[in-house]
C-alpha cells in the first residue's frame, strides 16, 4: 500500500509496512484517511551537521497533522520495535514521533540519512527503546532533502512545507479491507 504526501514542494509517496507494523501502520491511516494530515506541515529539520549539543545526532524531517505535533485524535499507541518488526531507520524510512514508549500519536519523521541510533538498543532516547519505523520512502527522496536544506531556526524550518493533501492508494477499494484488519490491533473510525 503506497501513499502520497502532496507538499507546497512535491511529491513524496512511500510504501507502508502493514505486514511488519500493523499497529503502526493502522494507526498512520486513521489520520490518513480522515484527512488529519491535509493542511498539515513539515515543521521540523534535525542535521547532525548542526546538532553538536546532542550527542546522537540524526537527520530527519518531521511532520505534524493539520490540528499540530500533539495532535491525539485516537490516543497514544503501543511502540512495535525494530528488534521485533525488522525494519531499521535506513534512508527514507517514516518512523514515529513520541516522547517515551507507548507514547506515539500523529506525528512522524522522515530519516534523511541512515539513523541506527533511532533503532531498537540505539542511544537516540535515554530508554534505548527506539522509534517504530512504519514505511519507506519510494519516490520523492529528493523533495525530503530540499525540505531538509530548507533555513531553520533551532530546527524549526522558517517555512513550513505545507501538506496538501494525503492519498491512500486505492483508499476507496480497500478501505473496508483496512477497517477489517486494523479493527484487531487499534480502534478504527
Amino acid at each position: 500500500m503506497v501513499v502520497r504526501f502532496e507538499t507546497s514542494k512535491g511529491n513524496i509517496d512511500a510504501r507502508l509496512a502493514l505486514s511488519d507494523a500493523p499497529v503502526t501502520v493502522c494507526n498512520f491511516l486513521r489520520y490518513a484517511l480522515g484527512a488529519h494530515y491535509d493542511g498539515g506541515r513539515f515543521f521540523r529539520t534535525v542535521r547532525s551537521n548542526e546538532n553538536a549539543s546532542n550527542p546522537v545526532p540524526i537527520d530527519v524531517i518531521q511532520l505534524e497533522a493539520r490540528d499540530g505535533e500533539e495532535h491525539d485524535a485516537f490516543g497514544p499507541i503501543p511502540l512495535e520495535r525494530t528488534s521485533v518488526t525488522g525494519l531499521t531507520h535506513r534512508t527514507g524510512a517514516l518512523s514515529m514521533a513520541r516522547w517515551g514508549p507507548d507514547t506515539a500519536t500523529s506525528s512522524f519523521s522522515i530519516v534523511v540519512k541512515p539513523s541506527p541510533a533511532m533503532d531498537f538498543g540505539g542511544t537516540r532516547n535515554g530508554d534505548g527503546q527506539g522509534f517504530a519505523v512504519f514505511g519507506y520512502v519510494i519516490r520523492g527522496m529528493d523533495v525530503v532533502r530540499a525540505i531538509h536544506r530548507s533555513p531553520a531556526v533551532a530546527e524549526k524550518l522558517r517555512e513550513p512545507v505545507a501538506i496538501r493533501r494525503t492519498v491512500v492508494s486505492n483508499a476507496p477499494k480497500i478501505r473496508e479491507s483496512i477497517r477489517k484488519t486494523c479493527s484487531s490491533v487499534v480502534s478504527t473510525n
